[in-house]
């Protein structure tokens, strides 16, 4: 069971590997894609069951033990993560492969997608399953030098030039983040999350502050909380719709699981985070704002994916096991619901030849199927029952009730967001798919793989959003088993015992004196003259030398 915990990042690695020396034979190129993912979403849902009925599985890579090796964990927050988010990429390669193959031929293979994309999900299993906080970094990395390939693959100078912004603000955070693990190393002598669990508590509680704060600019970036978000809606937009929903589903939400796990098992609270709160109701809003003033479909998803990410900051804040359930919760919902709209955009953009709602119509009449592919994902992202989101929303809701007033304030924001966003997607809905049948119109550059206008789709890109369309309705029919689920890792969240004591083991006392921190001379003495214990030592004497 432990060998299990390493295959999520193995086997996207091996194939990217294989994937490059099959390069120029399609076919076997597509099916190593397919089969890798297949057998991730296998492993994953195998550690799910395993973490959710005897705790946390631990692999020490090297056979070196925690704290001193690196450790991949998977709890049960982090298998149920790592399960959804492979079910998506498995179906947005679906959708990518025949889109590949309605645009250029069966035969043309590629050099570059399949072994990029397949290293984009060796990060982001990496990200869910490291056990410390440099491994994270290193993660991070793997699907920043991925994206950036991906976002700039067959599109224009003009949209590579708006890209660089996320490059830009990527390598930023990067680097925030890198002085952050030096920061932490610096200060508590371990970058082991189960480890720092035990020491941070030890450290002056004014550098505390400042490293977690830290942490949450850093993550707050990764996840485009507001006002950090402003790379988003100017990046997104500009990738082919395949990697759009990949990003959309997978990247902000990695930077939420960071934030989730630094934040409660690193630096919990015992009470709301009022900054945190704030954050979440300013995101909620001012991102459901920006999708009402837009007219281009794909910037109007962008502003509703920021503001979602309100949402699930919410539930955090909240700093409850009620809390971290329902961010867990949300999360899992989100993941699928926001690819699955920007996969349909695609579709719609192809079949119009623009991005433009307002030069879009009729499309109820011309491709119905089309019209329920969105129609469903939409509703759920607005929250009505009996979709995912509405369950989601509701164990947010409650506990926010739970919590207190002030929380109760920043629910209000939840249902305010979540009429805007009904109001957002009503709008597109009315001017998408009512009145009368526009003509598509000519695609300006055909070689990039942006707007093409044709009306035509491979039937693989329906599939790959029809599967994620009933992923989504399978959310909302197992709510009840799944909401157990994220229950529980909410418990785990809130406890922190079981992940430490799965990763240090049984005799390891996280908060004794093996985890001080690494403050002394060589002798031993503290520069205050205490020992590792803390207790007071004796001056250090000069051994006696006989002639």
């Amino acid at each position: 069971m432990q060998a299990l915990v390493a295959l999520p990042v193995l086997l996207p690695m091996l194939g990217a590997a294989l994937s490059v020396l099959v390069s120029r034979r399609a076919s076997l190129q597509r099916a190593i894609g397919v089969v890798m993912l297949v057998a991730v979403s296998v492993v994953a849902a195998v550690l799910l069951v395993a973490a959710d009925a005897h705790g946390p599985v631990v692999a020490e890579l090297g056979g070196w033990p925690a704290p001193m090796g690196i450790v991949l964990v998977a709890d049960r927050l982090s298998a149920l993560l790592l399960l959804i988010s492979t079910l998506v990429t498995l179906a947005v390669l679906v959708y990518a492969i025949d889109q590949r193959i309605a645009d250029y031929g069966r035969e043309t293979a590629s050099t570059t997608f399949h072994p990029i994309f397949l290293l984009l999900s060796t990060g982001v299993s990496l990200a869910y399953l490291t056990g410390d906080l440099f491994t994270l970094f290193v993660a991070f990395e793997v699907m920043l030098a991925s994206s950036y390939v991906l976002i700039t693959r067959r599109t224009t100078a003009a949209r590579i030039r708006s890209s660089m912004t996320y490059v830009i603000v990527s390598l930023t955070s990067s680097l925030l983040f890198l002085t952050a693990v030096a920061l932490v190393y610096a200060a508590a002598g371990t970058v082991n999350l189960a480890d720092l669990a035990g020491r941070v508590d030890q450290l002056p509680p004014g550098l505390v502050t400042v490293l977690g704060l830290l942490l949450v600019v850093v993550f707050g970036i990764k996840a485009a909380m507001v006002p950090l978000h402003f790379w988003l809606p100017d990046s997104y937009p500009n990738a082919p719709a395949p990697v759009t929903a990949l990003f959309a589903g997978l990247l902000t939400k990695v930077g939420i699981y960071a934030l989730l796990r630094t934040q409660t098992l690193v630096f919990p609270q015992d009470h709301p985070s009022t900054l945190l709160l704030v954050i979440a109701a300013v995101t909620m809003v001012v991102g459901a704002l920006g999708a009402v003033a837009q007219d281009d479909l794909n910037r109007l998803l962008s502003f509703l994916l920021v503001s979602h990410i309100g949402f699930m900051l919410f539930g955090l804040a909240v700093y409850t096991p009620s809390g971290f359930a329902g961010t867990a919760l949300y999360v899992v919902h989100h993941i699928t619901v926001q690819a699955t709209l920007f996969l349909v955009s695609g579709l719609i953009t192809r079949r119009t030849g623009t991005v433009s709602i307002q030069q879009m119509g009729g499309l109820a009449r011309t491709a119905p199927r089309l019209a329920v592919l969105f129609a469903i994902p939409a509703i759920t992202l607005a929250g009505l029952p009996p979709t995912s989101g509405f369950v989601a929303k509701l164990a947010l809701l409650r506990a926010g009730a739970e919590a207190g007033l002030g929380t109760g304030v920043v629910a209000a924001f939840v249902v305010s967001a979540s009429l805007l966003t009904l109001y957002a997607v009503t709008r597109v809905w009315v001017r998408v798919f009512w009145g009368a049948p526009k003509d598509p119109l000519s695609d300006d550059d055909p070689n990039d793989e942006l707007v093409v206008g044709t009306a035509r789709s491979a039937r693989g890109m329906y599939v790959g959003a029809s599967s994620l369309v009933v992923v989504s309705i399978l959310i909302a029919l197992f709510a009840g088993p799944l909401s157990a689920v994220t229950g529980r890792a909410g418990e785990d969240l809130q406890t922190r015992d079981d992940y430490r004591v799965a990763v240090l083991g049984p005799d390891v006392e996280p908060g004794g004196p093996g985890a001080q921190p690494v403050a002394a001379v060589p002798d031993g003495t503290g520069a205050d003259g205490t020992g590792a214990d803390g207790t007071a030592m004796a001056p250090a004497t000069a051994p006696e030398v006989t002639p």
